[in-house]
């Protein structure tokens, strides 16, 4: 691409910001993710959890917050999973599961409304219920890719801290922590795909999804770490007592959903300027 070309998916992007009002779509992402979020830690920690044992799962994402937000990130995860009651037995049993799976996809039909505003895909006709259960399906279907995704980066993560613990190796230990990062990277660039192609109820081609998805991931990178620096030395939480923990988790996940739209802005402009042009999904 060209400079001149770059310009222009700057211009088109900022625009699609302003006009979209994507600070107001990433605060109703914020309120929805912190009603899904327990119900999503929950499931995704059993799944993991068959494989690592839920204690180990349990560690690595609180550990995994920590490094995104800080401690009080990190608060806020344990008392979210401490607090989630697992289900009991038989008939209590599954209806804690559906209630579990329903509660955890409801921020992913809100990323879907949010991308579809985004896209201005026309409403489908004539959906209904049914309409209504699939696209609800199509989120509790995110909720395990959203878990599978985790167990690959645990899987990964173990391996690599296994081969730097018994090699003994300090310059090992440098590797395996530059792996474990361009791992991440790969990792989020997947879920940012899965998130672009599937969600929105547009067709949009692989290739504007993939210029999209690593864009956002390499925004999604840098934007952590300012967020985290942020986060850190601007005391957010600090004027809130016992509610600091769970209000410096909100505003991440703001500052996030704003990244991760503003990323879709850019892959709705590379797709009508450079791209395929979408259309409505049938």
């Amino acid at each position: 691409m060209t400079r001149q070309d770059w310009w222009t998916l700057l211009k088109e992007t900022g625009s699609g910001w302003v006009a979209d009002k994507v600070p107001r779509l990433a605060a109703a992402l914020a309120f929805y993710t912190i009603l899904s979020a327990a119900p999503l830690l929950v499931v995704a920690l059993s799944i993991a959890g068959m494989v690592f044992g839920k204690a180990a799962v349990e560690g690595q994402m609180v550990e995994q917050m920590r490094g995104l937000v800080g401690e009080e990130g990190g608060k806020v995860i344990q008392s979210m999973i401490a607090s989630a009651s697992g289900p009991g037995s038989g008939v209590a049993m599954v209806i804690g599961v559906v209630m579990l799976l329903l509660g955890a996809s409801g921020v992913f039909a809100e990323l879907q409304d949010a991308l579809n505003t985004i896209w201005k895909a026309a409403p489908k006709q004539g959906a209904g219920w049914l309409g209504m259960i699939r696209d609800r399906l199509f989120s509790v279907a995110m909720v395990f890719g959203v878990a599978f995704l985790l167990l690959v980066t645990l899987v990964i993560s173990t391996v690599l801290a296994a081969l730097t613990r018994y090699a003994g190796l300090e310059g090992i230990g440098i590797v395996g922590q530059i792996v474990d990062f361009l791992v991440s990277v790969i990792v989020v660039t997947l879920l940012f795909a899965m998130m672009y192609k599937i969600l929105p109820d547009v067709k949009i081609a692989w290739g504007d999804v993939w210029v999209g998805a690593i864009v956002t991931a390499f925004l999604f990178t840098i934007g952590k770490l300012l967020i985290g620096l942020y986060l850190g030395h601007a005391s957010v939480g600090s004027a809130y007592g016992a509610a600091g923990s769970l209000v410096v988790f909100v505003v991440w996940v703001f500052y996030s959903g704003q990244i991760l739209f503003l990323g879709a802005e850019f892959t709705k402009a590379y797709a009508n300027r450079l791209g395929s042009r979408h259309r409505p999904a049938e």
